[in-house]
């Protein structure tokens, strides 16, 4: 493999191929640190032309590439595999704004960029890019694409394809597709860009994008609310869209474990109810300059919410620095899991009207895999999108977390059969990566798994791109 570091060193340069152990290990496991491989070296290109040299050059060698954004991950879809056979290409080095336009409601940008700096770009040209997740700082642009990333503003402004409009790719032969175009209406074929988000770089590199704007929204009305169940959530959910509509913008859910250990591991929070509540509701209504009434329309939901039976008690955001503390509760959540011990994360979607009977449900199954064994839920109920993540028995304050993981096959086999029984998935917004891939295509139909192989075949048939990814490997090979 010389030949191959040698071409990618004159394509990138000596410095931006990485080959030592202290280089290369942070690229070698994913965030939740659960997800490990082995590298052949991590490849750090600054350009699109430099990208297709890249994959080129591996393709030549009928060598591996996994693309990487952020490494944010929580499913392994970042990470080689053990093989120690894969060129990690990593493009946090394609930071560029190639351009925003205010008026046609548009933002250009390398993959590379951080969702955080998208934000900012879009925010100084007075303009809106919604999307909103915990890892904003870290994550990005490409690495949301790949994997269809949601957040806490998918109620009002859909998940990341509904916020694209165009990409460039650099395909799995060095071949570069320039598909950014900032049309609204572009009805020439098959829908290309729409192929490639969400197929974590399985199908091709994405190196660029045009991304929607929208109006700034400087107003909001934000309110952390204690409901007795589920089920109440989602009679509130209904309250809001009928009294907020548009503006209803965020409606989130969390149980009191999740807020239990938000209180207890992160600094300086602070439980903004006096009563502890076995649910909570983070709600929250964002409106243009001009919006007036965003107040007055959360105490009027408060109120409906408090005489349906649905609302027990709220904290109201009187300012900047209460709506940051009242976010932090919500935020905080997968952070402190992992200060906590082992987590057994899920990821799912189910339809509203079934969230509450499921919930219930599922408590009492898991229980039954593992006696003691706590769910830290929570999620965009506004979607149907719970985070159904687990965390280990902890009699006397000590974690088993050794009985978590001996369980974990069992627990993760209730909840996806739990989900399939209603027709939900298994993965809402976190992709399939290396560790859903099977079970994904074990609840999918043989016509389902043949169509995304065709494809996969079509565009990939040496299979080089992120091997291991989204599809398993075929059984004997």
């Amino acid at each position: 493999m010389s030949d191959l570091l040698d071409r990618l060193r004159d394509v990138v340069g000596a410095a931006h191929v990485l080959t030592d152990d202290a280089d290369v290990a942070a690229h070698e496991v994913d965030w939740t640190g659960v997800h490990r491989g082995r590298a052949l070296a991590v490849v750090r290109p600054a350009s699109t032309a430099e990208v297709a040299e890249v994959v080129r050059a591996c393709a030549a060698a009928r060598t591996p590439v996994v693309p990487q954004g952020g490494n944010t991950g929580l499913v392994g879809g970042g990470v080689p595999d053990g093989s120690g056979t894969a060129v990690v290409l990593s493009l946090t080095r394609m930071r560029t704004v190639r351009d925003v336009d205010p008026v046609a409601g548009t933002i250009t940008v390398d993959a590379g960029v951080v969702l955080a700096d998208v934000q900012a770009a879009a925010a100084a040209a007075g303009r809106l890019f919604p999307m909103s997740l915990g890892s904003e700082g870290s994550c990005t642009i490409g690495g949301n694409l790949a994997t269809n990333a949601g957040g806490t503003a998918v109620l009002r402004y859909g998940m990341t394809r509904e916020l694209v409009l165009g990409l460039e790719v650099v395909l799995p032969d060095g071949r570069v597709w320039d598909g950014l175009r900032g049309l609204r209406k572009d009805n020439t074929g098959y829908d290309l860009t729409q192929l490639f988000v969400g197929s974590e770089g399985t199908l091709g590199v994405i190196t660029g994008a045009v991304l929607r704007l929208f109006p700034a929204t400087p107003r909001h009305a934000t309110a952390w609310v204690a409901v007795p169940s589920v089920r109440d959530a989602v009679s509130l959910l209904a309250l809001a869209q009928r009294e907020a509509g548009a503006h209803l913008t965020t409606f989130e859910i969390a149980n009191r474990q999740a807020l239990d250990l938000v209180l207890a591991h992160l600094p300086g929070a602070v439980d903004p109810l006096e009563a502890p509540s076995d649910w909570y509701v983070l709600v929250e209504l964002a409106g243009t300059a001009t919006d007036d009434g965003l107040d007055d329309a959360l105490e009027r939901l408060l109120s409906l919410g408090v005489d349906a039976g649905a609302v027990t008690d709220a904290a109201v955001a009187t300012g900047p620095a209460r709506r940051d503390a009242l976010w932090a509760l919500r935020e905080g959540i997968s952070e402190v899991q992992k200060v906590e011990g082992a987590t057994l994360k899920h990821d799912v979607t189910l339809p509203i009207a079934r969230l509450a009977d499921w919930t219930e449900a599922m408590g009492h199954r898991l229980q039954e895999v593992l006696p003691g064994v706590r769910p830290v839920t929570y999620g965009h109920v506004g979607d149907g999108n719970l985070h159904y993540n687990l965390n280990a028995p902890s009699p006397d304050g000590a974690s088993r977390d050794d009985d978590l993981r001996a369980a974990a096959t069992d627990l993760s086999t209730a909840i996806h059969d739990a989900v399939a029984a209603e027709h939900g998935s298994i993965s809402a917004e976190h992709g399939l990566g290396r560790t859903k891939a099977a079970a994904a295509a074990a609840y999918k139909s043989d016509v389902e798994v043949d169509l995304m192989r065709a494809v996969k075949h079509a565009l990939d048939p040496d299979g080089l791109l992120n091997p291991g990814v989204l599809l398993p490997p075929r059984a004997g090979s």
